[in-house]
C-alpha cells in the first residue's frame, strides 16, 4: 500500500468521524474500504499549529484497521493524558494523522551499542522494553531526534528510566509505518 493510496483518505475520514462523534459534533459518513476490516495497528496523532496535541495507537493488530483507527482517534483527542481533553472549539484547528505499522520484528544485539548501529533514522519505529517498562517512537520522531543515541535515550526517559539505563533484560523492536496526514490549516 504506497502512501498514495486510496486508503489513505479513508482512514483520515473516519478518523476525523470518530473525534467528531467523541465530541458530539455532526459529521459526514465516513467512506468504506474492504482493507478497514484487516486485523492491522495503528496510531493517530493530533496536532495543532503544528505542535502535537495528542497520540495514541496500537503495537499490535488485534482487532480490524477501522475500529483500531477510530478507537484510537478518540482517545487521542480524549485521553492522552499528557493534554487537557480536546474542545469541540478546537476540532477544525486539529490536523489528523493515522501511521499504520509494520509488524514489530525484534532485534538481535550484543550491547547498545550494537543495538544503535541497526537503527534506521527516520524509517524505524522503535519500542524500547525493560520488563514491565515499555515506550514507543513513531518513525516521525526521528525529525526532532535525528541522532540514535539521543533517540534512544528519549526513548528510555518515555519508559521512565535514566537515559543511560541498559540492562539484560532491555529488549527493542522495530517497525515501520505508512502515514497520511491531513494539510495543514492556514493561520490567520
Amino acid at each position: 500500500m504506497p502512501a498514495t493510496d486510496a486508503l489513505g483518505p479513508v482512514l483520515l475520514a473516519h478518523a476525523r468521524a470518530a473525534i467528531a462523534d467523541a465530541l458530539g459534533l455532526p459529521h459526514a459518513p465516513a467512506p468504506e474500504d474492504p482493507r478497514l476490516s484487516e486485523r492491522r495497528a495503528s496510531f493517530v496523532t493530533l496536532t495543532r499549529n503544528g505542535e502535537l496535541r495528542g497520540c495514541i495507537g496500537s503495537l499490535s493488530a488485534h482487532r480490524p484497521l477501522g475500529e483500531d483507527v477510530r478507537a484510537n482517534a478518540a482517545a487521542a483527542a480524549l485521553k492522552d493524558s499528557r493534554f487537557p481533553p480536546l474542545d469541540a472549539r478546537e476540532f477544525d484547528a486539529v490536523r489528523v494523522e493515522v501511521s499504520v505499522l509494520t509488524a514489530p520484528e525484534f532485534l538481535e544485539f550484543r550491547d547498545e551499542a550494537d543495538a544503535l548501529s541497526q537503527l534506521v533514522p527516520g524509517r524505524d519505529g522503535v519500542i524500547f522494553f525493560n520488563g514491565c517498562q515499555k515506550a514507543t517512537f513513531l518513525p516521525q520522531v526521528w525529525a526532532q531526534l535525528p541522532e540514535p543515541r539521543a533517540f534512544l535515550a528519549a526513548l528510555k526517559q518515555k519508559a521512565r528510566l535514566p537515559v543511560d539505563f541498559w540492562g539484560p533484560n532491555v529488549m527493542i523492536a522495530r517497525y515501520e509505518v505508512e502515514k497520511w496526514k491531513e494539510s495543514e490549516v492556514p493561520t490567520p
